[in-house]
């Protein structure tokens, strides 16, 4: 009887590649994370806390800032732990404490600093539930599939955000806000299993010979080297940008689609369809990333969600929404794809987690301030005046303009020998 083992799958392309299995558990762990229980469920609470406890919306939405601050200020942080150490050591108990606070709002009273402190919490262990917290481990198992492999880890977002709202809404109309929070809590524990079992980084083989095909060198700038380049920066404030235009609407969809005259359900279902085409735009751009100029496509895909909020800013009837939802999906939906594969790109993978740490910093900058200015709006004039959400579409549109600016092949190469040389990943214990 022979004893050889099996023959390691080296081929990213084969279906039998364990990367593929990696990437199947960080899809499913994304898909109930931060990313899309937080955002879109936000909105179906608006009403019913204000019901309940009188609450103005600018200071509701101010939770969401907080956790947005949060997480801009964490970020770098957990982006050095992640570069560190092995991912389920952070990401595990990110989840349970995420789940833990989600479940907590259940217990809500009139004092609205219990609600501040909630949200303080879930900023603090965001980016250790979502796509941040996998997105480095998938770069150690890909290179010639990495755009689509990153697309499907992101495509968990998607699919999240089209059950979990309308679970939401119908948990919220039969049996109150507080039995929805408790679910939502009991969702977010769902990717505890997988994440437990199958996500770790790839392991370095024992030889390092550069032509080794299980060897994927962790090489790239280092973090200053990389804050003295034009694209880091052109590349954050497109990310503050397209998340104060995002969080902005979607913080607030729900309400501004019920006030022109669209039925809760129906405002619910846009959720869902905007997390639906935002699968399909972003397996779509996985794809094209791997062919195609990346810069290029981020411009077309945030010309499509500046579009799509435009027609949201007129939309009174539930098609038109959904139209609208649609290409908002397909735009920004897909804008989450680009970032981390320009820089691996143009950075390289060496410090990729602080760098992409600092460019959530910025997507919370941008994240914190929509909610709260469209919030602050609604206040001052009673009501979600379009000339608001046309003023979301500007900001995504001046996004894609400064896209342009970034040029098409790589612009910055390691400077020194330290940057050279290839550095193992965290192993798994």
């Amino acid at each position: 009887m022979s004893t050889d083992a099996a023959p390691v799958i080296t081929n990213e392309s084969s279906a039998r590649y364990a990367g593929w299995k990696v990437a199947a558990a960080a899809f499913v762990g994304v898909s109930v994370s931060f990313a899309p229980i937080v955002p879109y469920t936000f909105s179906l609470f608006l009403n019913p806390l204000h019901a309940a406890f009188g609450w103005q919306r600018e200071a509701i939405s101010g939770t969401f800032a907080l956790a947005a601050i949060t997480v801009a200020l964490v970020s770098p942080g957990i982006g050095m732990l992640f570069d560190r150490f092995a991912p389920r050591r952070i990401i595990l108990p990110s989840i349970l404490v995420f789940a833990l606070a989600l479940g907590s709002l259940s217990l809500l009273g009139p004092n609205i600093k219990r609600f501040y402190l909630t949200y303080f919490v879930l900023g603090l262990v965001a980016n250790g539930t979502a796509q941040f917290a996998y997105t480095r481990t998938i770069l150690t198992w890909f290179k010639k599939q990495r755009g689509i492999a990153i697309a499907v880890i992101l495509t968990g977002s998607g699919v999240g955000s089209i059950l979990i709202p309308p679970a939401t809404q119908w948990m919220i109309d039969h049996h109150g806000w507080r039995s929805a929070y408790l679910m939502l809590g009991s969702i977010a524990l769902f990717g505890l299993p997988l994440t437990a079992l199958l996500v770790r980084n790839k392991p370095v083989p024992a030889t390092r010979a550069d032509d080794s095909p299980d060897y994927i060198p962790a090489v790239g700038a280092t973090v200053g080297a990389a804050l003295r380049t034009m694209p880091f920066w052109i590349l954050a404030f497109i990310i503050m940008l397209s998340a104060f235009s995002e969080n902005g609407l979607v913080t607030n969809m729900a309400a501004i689609l019920t006030e022109h005259g669209i039925v809760a359900q129906s405002a619910a279902l846009a959720l869902s369809v905007r997390g639906g085409a935002g699968i399909i735009g972003r397996l779509c751009t996985g794809f094209l990333i791997d062919r195609f100029s990346a810069q290029r496509i981020q411009t077309f895909i945030l010309m499509l969600s500046a579009i799509g909020t435009f027609i949201l800013a007129l939309a009174g009837t539930s098609p038109l929404s959904l139209v609208g939802a649609a290409l908002l999906g397909l735009g920004l939906g897909s804008e989450a794809d680009i970032v981390p594969y320009l820089l691996a790109k143009y950075f390289g993978r060496k410090h990729f987690s602080v760098l992409y740490g600092l460019t959530w910093t910025a997507y919370a900058v941008g994240g914190a301030t929509g909610p709260m200015v469209v919030g602050h709006l609604y206040d001052r004039f009673g009501s979600y005046q379009p000339r608001f959400i046309i003023g979301l579409a500007g900001v995504a549109l001046f996004a894609a303009l400064l896209s342009l600016l970034l040029c098409g092949e790589r612009t910055t190469r390691p400077t020194s020998l330290e940057e050279l040389i290839p550095i193992e990943v965290p192993l798994e214990e």
